[in-house]
């Protein structure tokens, strides 16, 4: 009885450090979906947010709705809104042509010059036979592009030019998307402090001037605090004094820093197969944990150790063992159970903002909770809703990138499993658990058994900056860790159907991989892309291997 009451209760806070909760699925099943009564999250507050939907008309004589030629609308007032995109009926249509906006701040009469909106995003969605894919409520979609606050908007949407079969259409029922975030939850003084200070200007959120941010030399990490896992002893959260350092060009970054101040689990904990621990410190430990966090209502998930975050691994409820898979898709020999325990390779869990700490309406998305059986790699994107943010703004970006992916685009939910901004905060994004293997709707044919991580930015022509880049390496450090991946190996895929794979091909990948791996797209940008080189070494590093 003691026993079994021991084993529940380390359940239990290994749980509570791994918000939000969710039960284990068996490994059997590919895709695995809990019912709603388990998977539900409490009625969120009442979050404040819209959309303005309106139909374009043809703009000029020889347009026709539906057909070539041109569409939009005129310079007009609006209520107010800060995220633009372009959707229609049929979400196997493309849009072949360009789509251009201005926007009028608001309260103002300064109109922006004419800013292109990325059309082709129908990679970035569910796998085509899932049934996220085949939902009737899909529609097609252009990328979202951030504007900020804004109360004017002109747009165009136009054909290209035909060769000589002429013009092909536009698709039907196109309409332009005006996206409000609404304000984000009051300021708590428990959250955790994130990185404010924007890369390569050294000012404050809302003084920036709103331009490009270009790489810089060093950034200043996020205040974090680390906490430790229980194993014997009260579980502590204590400040960090370690500092994170940013990615140079062309070199890997250093080793995952060990936080002096707090305490760390003995090494001989880690040296056989997790036990469970003794019932005083568990107890201990779970009402320090939760002192500090509230299911369901923790808006971060702080930092850990490395050894914290090894040893809370080892009593995650796991959907497939933590050991690298047997056959083609293995990437090193499996380890025994001791050397599993002594040797785990997972890079301590970073400090994560949740859904809750950016403000995420749950009432919009849909109820359960979808699985794929394990993380095998992850997908890098850059969101091309541009660079024209600060810090301080990433929740209300990820709110509206939110509501137009559910309520303009018909998506079951957030796309990305994850986002990261561009002072290297990362944020949860699918519902579901940051530690659990959520199905996302990332990278068409590629989404099972996979992870994807999105940079806010665009980065074709403008470099990510470091601290972004230093975020990629430290999440995927712990998440891959977490299913015994090697940021510096490669995985084999299945294909699920897209432009570059037919479906049912197998196909490898490095374990951390750009969307254009998988689809031809320029997406994440070339120069993100040229980055992704130095975050497996970094990762690799973070986890000490």
């Amino acid at each position: 009885m003691r026993a079994s009451l021991a084993s529940s209760i380390a359940v239990t806070c290994a749980a509570v450090l791994a918000l939000p909760v969710s039960s284990a699925a068996p490994a059997a099943a590919e895709v695995l979906v809990q019912p709603p009564a388990a998977s539900a999250l409490p009625p969120a507050p009442d979050l404040p947010g819209s959309t303005q939907s309106l139909p374009l008309g043809p703009l000029g004589p020889s347009s026709r709705a539906g057909g070539p030629g041109e569409q939009g609308l005129p310079r007009r007032d609006v209520k107010p809104f800060s995220l633009v995109g372009v959707v229609w009926d049929d979400p196997r249509a493309p849009l072949h042509g360009t789509v251009q906006v201005r926007t009028r701040a608001t309260g103002t009469d300064t109109w922006s010059e004419w800013q292109d909106v990325e059309t082709h995003n129908d990679e970035h969605g569910a796998d085509p036979d899932s049934a996220e894919g085949t939902s009737r409520a899909l529609r097609g979609s252009t990328a979202p592009l951030w504007v900020g606050d804004s109360d004017g908007v002109e747009i165009r949407v136009r054909a290209e030019a035909g060769g000589t079969g002429g013009a092909p259409p536009l698709p039907a029922g196109l309409r332009l998307e005006l996206v409000d975030p609404g304000e984000g939850p009051e300021a708590q003084t428990d959250t955790e402090p994130v990185l404010e200070t924007e890369p390569g200007t050294g000012t404050e959120p809302g003084t920036g001037t709103g331009t490009e941010v270009e790489p810089v030399a060093e950034a200043a990490p996020p205040q974090t605090r680390t906490a430790t896992a229980p194993a014997g002893a009260t579980a502590a959260v204590a400040p960090a004094d370690a500092t994170s350092a940013a990615v140079a060009p062309e070199a890997p970054l250093p080793p995952a820093p060990t936080p002096a101040p707090a305490a760390t689990v003995p090494a001989a904990a880690l040296a056989a197969p997790p036990a469970a621990p003794p019932l005083s410190g568990l107890l201990a430990g779970l009402g320090a944990i939760n002192s500090q966090l509230t299911p369901y209502a923790a808006p971060w998930l702080p930092a850990l150790s490395k050894e914290a975050t090894e040893a809370i691994a080892s009593y995650l409820p796991p959907f497939l063992p933590r050991t690298p898979a047997s056959g083609a898709e293995a990437q090193e020999p499996a380890k025994t159970p001791v050397q599993a325990a002594a040797a785990p390779y997972i890079g301590p869990r970073p400090a994560i903002v949740t859904r809750k700490g950016w403000g995420a309406d749950e009432s919009i998305r849909e109820k359960t909770f979808v699985y794929t059986n394990t993380i095998k790699a992850a997908f890098v994107h850059h969101s091309a809703t541009g660079n024209n943010y600060t810090c301080a703004q990433a929740p209300s970006v990820l709110r509206s990138i939110y509501r137009y992916h559910v309520l303009s685009s018909g998506w079951r939910d957030f796309g990305y499993n994850f986002a990261i901004d561009k002072c290297g905060n990362i944020y949860e994004g699918r519902a579901g658990g940051v530690d659990k293997p959520v199905l996302g709707a990332h990278t068409l044919g590629f989404n099972t058994s996979t992870m994807g991580i999105a940079v806010l930015g665009t980065f074709s022509t403008t470099a990510p900056p470091a601290a972004s880049v230093t975020a990629v390496a430290r999440l995927t450090a712990w998440k891959l860790g977490l299913h015994g991946i090697n940021p510096k190996g490669s995985v084999t895929l299945t294909s699920g159907g897209g432009n570059l794979y037919a479906k049912g091909t197998k196909v490898k990948f490095n374990a951390i991989a750009g969307h254009r791996d998988g689809f031809a797209t320029d997406c994440p940008g070339s120069l993100l892309y040229g980055k992704l080189g130095t975050a497996r070494t970094s990762a690799a590093s973070y986890q000490g291997r």
